[in-house]
């Protein structure tokens, strides 16, 4: 499988008052076209890798790598210019609420034509009929309608879906979805993977599935790296996620509900110093 992204010891760190935070320390992975699901804590380190890879962490961040490559580009050594070409054309993002990142005062329609045209010169008419078909494409049942209303004139789950199309216009070849889910209801985030699964496989993207939910990622992705601390503690196939041998990624497995189990008193992760090392 040939790899459109690789990353060798990425590291982000932050300045503060107190000093330096380091909240990448050396992670190391490929990316071919496949699924990719990236699971852990809050604060993990799980999206300001997903961001230092968009080009999207703040000013004040200290990032490097010995690689950061997609498709025999020198993300680290791009241009700011290169990098907004390459934002949202070759390489997209899906935020994690839509009601934060979707812009308040245009309508969605709008939103997604200004997002085609920044990286193509076609007309308004022709911006309007594939910002129309690619909100038929996420499933929304009336695109015409759902085109010209605001952000919060829309449900969640229908705004997740045109934050979806919003990226995947101007067809990218690597898609980052920061817990995509993560603010829908379960019968509304099954719709939204399966949008998600059959976009990736019919466009041949690469996807990198942020999550903290480690069942959702174990039947949705095909590989799994689990982050503790800023660092990637452990990797396996999703398929083999449930015979994970770390004991930071077993305490997570045993953490999840059970139905018909005795969970009481409620297990607790019993963390070790070493799994920071």
């Amino acid at each position: 499988m040939s790899k459109l992204l690789e990353v060798e010891d990425l590291r982000v760190s932050f300045p503060t008052r107190t000093g330096l935070v380091q909240a990448v320390r050396g992670v190391s992975f490929s990316l071919g076209k496949e699924r990719l699901g990236i699971v852990g804590e809050s604060g993990s380190g799980k999206s300001q890798t997903g961001r230092a890879i968009m080009g999207l962490t703040a000013e004040t961040a200290q990032i490097t790598a010995k690689k950061l490559d997609f498709n025999g580009i020198d993300l680290l050594k791009a241009s700011p210019a290169q990098r907004r070409a390459m934002r949202g054309k070759r390489i997209a993002m899906i935020l994690q609420d839509p009601k934060y990142s979707l812009n308040p005062v245009m309508t969605i329609g709008r939103q997604i034509v200004e997002a085609l045209r920044a990286h193509e010169r076609i007309g308004g008419a022709e911006a309007r009929r594939r910002a129309l078909e690619m909100l038929a494409a996420v499933q929304i049942r009336d695109p015409e309608r759902v085109f010209n209303l605001y952000p919060h004139e829309v449900s969640g789950g229908m705004g997740q879906r045109a934050m979806i199309a919003m990226m995947l216009v101007a067809g990218p070849e690597l898609l980052i979805a920061d817990e995509p889910t993560s603010a829908l209801d379960v019968t509304v985030q099954l719709e939204v993977l399966g949008i998600l699964n059959r976009l990736v496989a019919e466009r041949g993207m690469g996807l990198i599935f942020v999550s903290h939910d480690l069942r959702l990622v174990s039947s949705f992705c095909d590989r799994v790296i689990v982050m503790y601390a800023g660092r990637i503690v452990e990797e396996l196939p999703a398929s083999r996620l449930a015979q994970a041998e770390h004991p930071y990624t077993r305490g997570l497995l045993n953490c999840m509900p059970k139905i018909g189990a005795d969970r009481h008193p409620l297990p607790v992760l019993d963390r070790k110093p070493e799994w920071a090392l």
